[in-house]
């Protein structure tokens, strides 16, 4: 593992973990339960666990390495747009579970929101990686 890491590595990995946060969710929000959910519930946790300690040596390794600075601008143009996305999604979910108030659950309210934090990390990775391509 002596290559080199990359900006575009490390914001890719976060979809990795928005996945795993939906797959536990999922797991808990059920109303049948069934015994290997909690098979599934261990071996996500297991695998984060890994994950984070890979994640984090990765991370030590590239503050070590020398900043690209346009990677670094284009990172935070995409975070600020995703923050625009998510904030219309989050108004847009309250008014819609406002209105539907009687026919929508809370498990599902649970759902979108698990699904707009899974959309918001890959439309974050595509973005960064179409800005970093193209050089904006």
């Amino acid at each position: 593992m002596n290559k080199k890491v990359t900006m575009r590595e490390l914001v890719g990995a976060r979809i990795v973990l928005a996945v795993c946060i939906a797959v536990y969710y999922w797991c808990w929000a059920r109303n049948d339960w069934h015994s290997y959910y909690t098979a599934i519930t261990n071996a996500v946790a297991v695998f984060v666990i890994c994950f984070f300690v890979f994640l984090s040596v990765r991370e030590r390794k590239y503050k070590k390495e020398v900043a690209d600075e346009l990677a670094v601008t284009n990172l935070r143009r995409c975070d600020s747009i995703c923050l625009k996305i998510a904030l219309t999604a989050i108004v847009c979910i309250g008014f819609l579970c406002a209105i539907l108030r009687f026919t929508v659950t809370t498990e599902v309210i649970g759902y979108m929101l698990i699904g707009l934090l899974v959309c918001i990390s890959v439309i974050r990775t595509i973005l960064f990686s179409i800005m970093d391509t193209k050089g904006i």
